[in-house]
């Protein structure tokens, strides 16, 4: 029996259908038949709020509780900000203890003071351009559109919308500052591949309000998870060139708007990083999983051919001994330069 396969979803026209959904219970914003864009908020719910303890006597070095309670200058229940003075010493060389959040002091003992900081509301998007179809209440809304869907591997967990604009003459293009103007301002833009924190930075600093790139180095992904804007990476890190499937249906779409939802990729609930844009055209449901069949379009996976399309010519049967010696299931094929190889199936994603 062949093993189902993982579909990413690279295709010019699909019905796309996505629960929106709070972490908590919360309320609900929008209606039945109700339009909206990515960044339009859905719903919302407060989150458990946090704490945050200050040992005032350790940080006065004083030998008591009650020493410490005569210089603590706040009430419970009192509000403060942040940088507020919590306690002082009177003496000639004065001492002082801020906030370090702001928030409400819930409790003062033992020398320490309790503070519940604000928590603002969670708001939840709704990650793409579309029409609201189902509302669960309490829990958050199904919203459903037509138009051209683009996965990835990688996302910084941001979600905007914007003009689509290409900044690259090929797919393997590096993206650098030099490739980026103010005339870009706001857009989406495409990108090969990015190496540079300083690219990220000028990206931030136009703004941009999304970037699409091919690969991204593994060392920009605390910069990229930094950034205020939506980033995505279609085939993994490295210097990978943009897959050509997906460089030529963002290509033949500049100057549309674009939905990036940038979610962490979640194997257990099937959320990823993607793209859509919307189009009017009437549209079928793409399968999230399929099985293996010769003529398929596939990506690899794994080294040395990391983010390379081609077709699969067979899938073998049974297992197959592998150049390092295990044996699994694995298939022949033929990438766009005519090259054929065996790999493993568990190694291919179909693009679909």
């Amino acid at each position: 029996m062949t093993m189902l396969a993982p579909v990413t979803h690279i295709v010019p026209l699909t019905k796309v259908r996505r629960a929106r959904l709070l972490p908590t219970n919360g309320r609900v914003l929008v209606k039945v038949g109700q339009s909206v864009i990515a960044s339009d908020v859905v719903a919302e719910t407060r989150l458990q709020n946090k704490h945050a303890l200050v040992d005032v006597q350790r940080a006065l070095n004083l030998t008591s509780a009650a020493e410490t309670r005569e210089v603590i200058d706040r009430k419970l229940g009192e509000r403060i900000q942040e940088d507020d003075v919590i306690a002082e010493t009177g003496r000639l060389f004065r001492r002082v203890v801020r906030a370090p959040v702001s928030g409400i002091i819930v409790t003062i003992t033992g020398g320490q003071v309790l503070i519940e900081t604000d928590q603002p509301p969670y708001r939840l998007k709704a990650g793409l351009d579309g029409d609201v179809i189902e509302v669960l209440p309490e829990q958050g809304v199904l919203i459903e559109t037509n138009g051209a869907l683009l996965q990835g591997v990688w996302g910084n967990g941001k979600i905007s919308q914007g003009v689509l604009v290409n900044i690259t003459k090929t797919s393997g293009d590096e993206l650098t500052p030099s490739k980026m103007d103010v005339s870009m301002r706001g857009a989406i833009a495409i990108g090969g591949w990015c190496g540079r924190p300083e690219s990220l930075e000028i990206a931030a600093q136009l703004p941009l309000r999304g970037l699409i790139l091919g690969s991204m180095l593994p060392g920009l992904v605390p910069v990229a998870e930094k950034m205020d804007f939506p980033i995505i990476v279609l085939d993994g890190f490295g210097q990978i060139p943009m897959n050509n499937i997906a460089y030529d249906l963002l290509n033949t779409n500049v100057q549309r708007n674009i939905a990036l939802n940038a979610a962490p990729f979640n194997s257990f609930t099937g959320a990823r990083p993607e793209a859509v844009i919307s189009l009017p055209a009437p549209a079928e449901n793409s399968p999230e999983v399929d099985v293996y069949k010769a003529g398929q379009t596939i990506r690899v996976l794994s080294a040395p051919y990391s983010g390379q399309v081609g077709i699969l010519s067979e899938v073998l049967p049974g297992l197959t001994r592998l150049e390092n010696g295990l044996r699994a299931e694995a298939g022949l094929v033929r990438l766009a330069d005519n090259k054929q190889i065996t790999l493993p199936l568990a190694n291919l994603d179909i693009l679909q």
